[in-house]
């Protein structure tokens, strides 16, 4: 395959893989097990679910990594982010069989930032580097940090990766909130912000996952696409998630999504893939919209 970051600028439209940890939730996990741990605990069914994602058409496998940098595991109990993190990439190369890149992710580090809490910025910083120096060894085509909220924390996320590594492509992800003035995080951050601090921290793509159905992400990357001349990655949920009957459902269809991310298209997004409560379902309707041009 042709190296990522020629295909995020060449005008081709990649499509992402969809929920892991909604599916494993669903499957095996027990309400507030880490979704990391089922790398070793449930290692045949992370498999398989990247699989069926590449049957379905997807051209990106992220790995089962959102929550293994070494803060972010330790509020779980879990310490050894070394093999959580070369697993997780072992499996997905497994599924993907040299048909997909497969891109390293990684979350929020689940500790707030001086001022606002007690984390220095420089441990943030090497927790970073020490999971993505892990994703590298294990020779993955591209990293993904996703949901995002704090700008701050966003932009050591890419200054860990590009200090060090600036061959890898780096793609940042922020989540935002609809509210009468606009998009904004939780931490009160625009999407117009946003675009300009990551791409000045020097992302290769920015854009943005969770939180909003494809709907509010098709305007969410239109604002993007204001104020950036960078790829852009959008991944929605598929509708905002609601209880019933003691389960978590997410209401947009597979082809609602795909009809919608027309528009997504349009715009000249570069990855079109999904988040929260997307299956593999889904990406075969997106895979078929963009192959249907």
């Amino acid at each position: 395959m042709r190296p990522l970051r020629e295909r995020l600028t060449s005008g081709d439209i990649l499509v992402g893989d969809g929920a892991t940890g909604t599916m494993l939730f669903e499957r095996a996990l027990k309400p507030g097990e880490a979704p990391e741990a089922a790398t070793l605990s449930h290692r045949d069914l992370l498999v398989e679910i990247a699989a069926a994602y590449v049957t379905a058409g997807a051209d990106l496998i992220e790995t089962n990594t959102f929550g293994a940098s070494p803060l972010k595991l330790a509020l779980s109990g879990l310490q050894d982010h070394v093999t959580l993190n070369q697993e997780a990439v072992r499996a997905a190369r497994e599924a993907a069989e040299e048909q997909a890149y497969i891109i390293g992710t990684c979350g929020p580090s689940g500790r707030l930032l001086k001022p606002y809490g007690d984390t220095e910025a420089v441990a943030v910083y090497d927790s970073f580097q020490a999971q993505v120096a892990v994703l590298v060894d294990q020779h993955v085509d591209g990293i993904f940090g996703e949901t995002m909220t704090d700008l701050g924390e966003a932009r050591l996320f890419v200054t860990a990766i590009k200090d060090t590594w600036p061959e890898i492509p780096v793609a940042a992800l922020m989540t935002f909130d609809p509210t009468p003035r606009g998009f904004y995080t939780i931490m009160g951050v625009s999407v117009e912000a946003a675009a300009k601090a990551l791409g000045d921290a020097g992302a290769d793509a920015v854009g943005s996952n969770c939180g909003n159905g494809v709907e509010n992400m098709v305007e969410i990357a239109a604002e993007f696409r204001r104020h950036t001349d960078l790829p852009l990655v959008i991944q929605p949920n598929a509708g905002l998630p609601r209880t019933t009957g003691g389960k978590t459902v997410y209401d947009e269809t597979p082809a609602f999504m795909a009809a919608e991310a027309r528009e997504l298209v349009s715009l000249g997004v570069s990855v079109s893939g999904g988040c929260c409560g997307t299956t593999p379902e889904h990406i075969a309707a997106l895979r078929n919209m963009v192959d249907e041009g």
